[in-house]
């Protein structure tokens, strides 16, 4: 009975993802009405707790655990609040951001629960964190026009953080990464490159002339450098990239652009011969099941459990993602893939790009260059995370340690990528012209 449960929950799931996937794209065509969005979007929040609920009631008939009953009713109530703290406090927030913000928690509460409840619970703590900083940053971004000007105060903040982690960070896996402080550690890095992406638009936002842009890649260099010193080649990637979309955004010379991949390559290249850890992965990506009992072992793994789980998934607790090293972090997207199903990998993956171009589509109507920048840069940060994560799991690439936003565990990862979509709800409700209190806009009173 038990069994028939799960397979009949699963199949309803599968559904419920390609209707909020379809739904997702196609509120955005052009000429749709506010009406029928509204429709689409409450359609969207009722697919979400219905996703939610059966996922649950499958995780506690397959295990009795009551813990788990009393998470999910918490985790109820925080869903809900969320919904209307946003609908009391902003008139004219982004639906379709925060239904795609609030799924992908979701999906990675889910499967913490699965893999380790204890450590779900100690994810939801971050969310709760990450959402009392991200819901008031709408309102400062209305009420506050100085960021603009912090330009090297964004350079030095973020630059000394990385600093300190290159020289007293705690090694996992080849790479400097966080900062321990007894039981408790912070990856800077995550916040960092929200710094990152304020200094670049800061620096760029009136002047775009040959000396700035050489002090703008100066300083950038160092970022960069910086991350390489600590061994972390994925941060690093990372950033370089935002920067290059950045400043080729800005300047519109695609010699700058086309030279800085060129550099990249190069750059991966010397990454290649100067750390071992580095060519470990690219040993495992080239022919993991060469090297399965050393190099190799999480990839096999991971692609094992891709394979196994197949377009429509074991059901949730009927898989063996567990087999995966660090599948929490890095690898959650092969353990989605083998219980919930190819489908709904895909599913998550337009989710994805939907917030992507949801991001790109503020970025563009914007007004303000700054601002304009500053959503430019921190939707490439978002989507070179997330094909990063994806492709490594999926043997697209080598491995980059790089985890996916919003689902994957990290608490330093929840708080800046909530962080960053609140940036992304302040800009969107600065584009629509009215804040929470129907008056005026920070481009408005600038004019």
């Amino acid at each position: 009975m038990i069994h028939i449960l799960v397979q009949v929950i699963k199949y309803i799931t599968i559904l419920l993802f390609l209707v909020y996937s379809l739904e997702g794209f196609m509120v955005l065509r052009a000429g749709k009405d506010a009406e029928a969005q509204n429709v689409t979007y409450g359609l969207q929040r009722i697919i979400i707790f219905m996703i939610h609920l059966g996922s649950y009631i499958v995780l506690y008939v397959t295990t009795e655990d009551k813990k788990v009953i009393g998470f999910y009713a918490i985790q109820l109530i925080f869903f809900i609040a969320m919904y209307m703290i946003y609908g009391l406090f902003y008139k004219n927030y982004s639906k379709l951001v925060l239904n795609n913000m609030c799924l992908l928690m979701m999906v990675g509460l889910i499967m913490l629960t699965r893999l380790n409840i204890e450590r779900g619970i100690r994810q939801f703590e971050f969310m709760l964190a990450g959402f009392v900083i991200s819901a008031i940053i709408p309102i400062i971004l209305q009420n506050v026009s100085a960021f603009r000007k912090f330009t090297w105060i964004y350079a030095a903040v973020g630059i000394i953080s990385l600093a300190v982690v290159a020289v007293a960070g705690a090694t996992s896996y080849g790479a400097k990464l966080s900062i321990r402080f007894g039981g408790f550690s912070i990856q800077p890095s995550e916040f960092v490159k929200i710094l990152f992406v304020f200094f670049i638009a800061s620096m760029l936002r009136e002047n775009i002339d040959s000396k700035t842009v050489i002090i703008t890649s100066a300083v950038s260099a160092l970022f960069v450098l910086t991350l390489v010193a600590s061994k972390d080649l994925g941060g690093a990637l990372l950033y370089y990239f935002t920067f290059l979309v950045m400043i080729y955004v800005a300047t519109k010379k695609f010699y700058i652009f086309a030279g800085g991949v060129a550099l990249m390559a190069m750059g991966s290249v010397a990454g290649y011969y100067l750390f071992s850890h580095v060519q470990t992965r690219v040993i495992a990506w080239q022919d993991p099941l060469s090297v399965i009992d050393k190099q190799g072992y999480q990839i096999s793994q991971s692609l094992f459990a891709i394979g196994t789980g197949g377009w429509f998934g074991l059901g949730l607790n009927q898989g063996m993602p567990k087999k995966i090293p660090v599948v929490e972090n890095d690898f959650i997207f092969s353990a989605i893939s083998e219980e919930m199903g190819g489908i709904v990998a895909v599913c998550i993956i337009m989710i994805c790009v939907s917030c992507f171009l949801m991001i790109f589509n503020v970025s563009m109507k914007l007004k303000d260059n700054f601002y304009r920048l500053v959503a430019l840069g921190l939707g490439t940060t978002y989507a070179l995370q997330v094909f990063l994560t994806i492709g490594g799991v999926t043997k697209f690439i080598p491995s980059t340690g790089v985890t996916l936003p919003l689902v994957s565990n990290g608490g330093s990862s929840m708080l800046s990528t909530m962080i960053l979509f609140g940036i992304i709800q302040g800009l969107y409700i600065m584009k629509t012209g009215n804040n929470s209190k129907g008056g005026n806009t920070v481009n408005e009173r600038q004019k």
